[in-house]
């Protein structure tokens, strides 16, 4: 393919086409984006007919709403600095068709390469467009990133597992997963496999997980007739802000946590420290996952490095709100009294 097919399928010039890739010669950002989708659709790796590129790294997140995401920009931040680039950011708010509209305007940027977090990447369009587009790219958060592709992410299902053994062995047997929608996280899927193992593992149902939509769950969440179905003794949230978010709705069905209802979190995020009871939830180290995503599509970029797939430790923050279940279970909740 050459600049000649990518000005055939933009409906533009070649000169158009040039000045995209060169960055010299004015064009409308609308144009901009047609010629990288363009490009893009067609095959042309456009990244690599790139003259030289900015000094900026292109990074594409879910949404800064949950601050796990925020931390990790100003990992990638700090070491872009150290090395003289500066960084631009879009957001996808778990929207796979997002995803795809906003990393082609990131590689119209061009970049030295990209940090992205996507909804899922074995099947995300908008990082196989990354890819053909030439560019350096390193996710974060994403396990089962193809090979080929950098990656820092950490060990999702075993960690939950290991929290869910946790709490069996405190006496929890009927224990409820709420999570984002799969479709929107392959985190949250893979925590809710490790639920899973772990309750398969010691003989018990497992219950399908309560689904919920990222962005609506952090303003709120009603939780009255799963808890009336289930009557769990304790609640997996597959973050820290839902895991608040559940907490909320816990208490206003009449409920105490711990004493009813056991509640943990994910990410370890610092504001779930001042909540009260203290949340227990599994930390992730995100600034340094940042920090390593940054360093490693650096050292891919310069060609000192092949892409690699990292993994750090998780560290598990003990709480205040997990405790053994009550010999009498959860009974009623916001139950009107029965007539004498």
């Amino acid at each position: 393919m050459t600049i000649r097919d990518v000005a055939a399928r933009a409906g533009c010039s070649i000169a158009t086409v040039s000045r995209v890739i060169t960055g010299n010669g004015p064009v409308s950002e609308d144009m901009r984006k047609r010629v990288v989708q363009a490009a893009l659709e067609v095959g042309f790796a456009i990244a690599r007919a790139f003259p030289e590129t900015r000094p900026i790294i292109s990074i594409l997140i879910p949404s800064l709403t949950n601050p796990v995401f925020a931390v990790a920009v100003a990992g990638v931040e700090q070491r872009a600095r150290s090395a003289g680039l500066s960084t631009v950011l879009g957001q996808s708010n778990y929207d796979p068709a997002q995803e795809e509209e906003i990393v082609t305007a990131l590689i119209g940027e061009r970049p030295v390469g990209m940090i992205m977090t996507v909804c899922d990447p074995v099947s995300s369009v908008a990082l196989q467009r990354v890819r053909k587009a030439g560019l350096p790219v390193v996710t974060i958060y994403n396990e089962g990133t193809p090979e080929g592709v950098g990656a820092v992410s950490v060990d999702n299902r075993g960690a939950v597992r290991r929290m869910t053994e946790e709490l069996l062995a405190l006496g929890h047997r009927n224990i409820l997963f709420v999570g984002g929608r799969f479709v929107s996280s392959d985190r949250s899927a893979r925590r809710y496999e490790g639920y899973r193992d772990a309750m398969t593992a010691a003989g018990l149902q497992t219950v399908p997980a309560i689904e919920v939509d990222f962005i609506d769950a952090t303003k709120d969440i009603d939780l009255t007739e799963v808890i009336a179905d289930h009557r769990p003794t304790a609640i997996i949230a597959s973050n820290d802000l839902l895991a608040v978010t559940v907490i909320g709705s816990l208490r206003r069905a009449g409920l105490s946590i711990p004493e009813d209802v056991s509640v943990v979190g994910f990410d370890g995020i610092d504001f779930a420290r001042h909540v009260s009871p203290r949340l227990s939830t599994i930390q992730q180290p995100s600034q340094a996952m940042g920090t390593l995503a940054a360093s490693l599509l650096l050292d891919m970029a310069a060609g000192h490095k092949p892409p690699q797939q990292l993994r750090p430790d998780v560290i598990p923050l003990s709480g205040e709100t997990i405790a053994p279940p009550r010999q009498c279970g959860l009974s009623t909740v916001n139950q009107p009294p029965k007539p004498a």
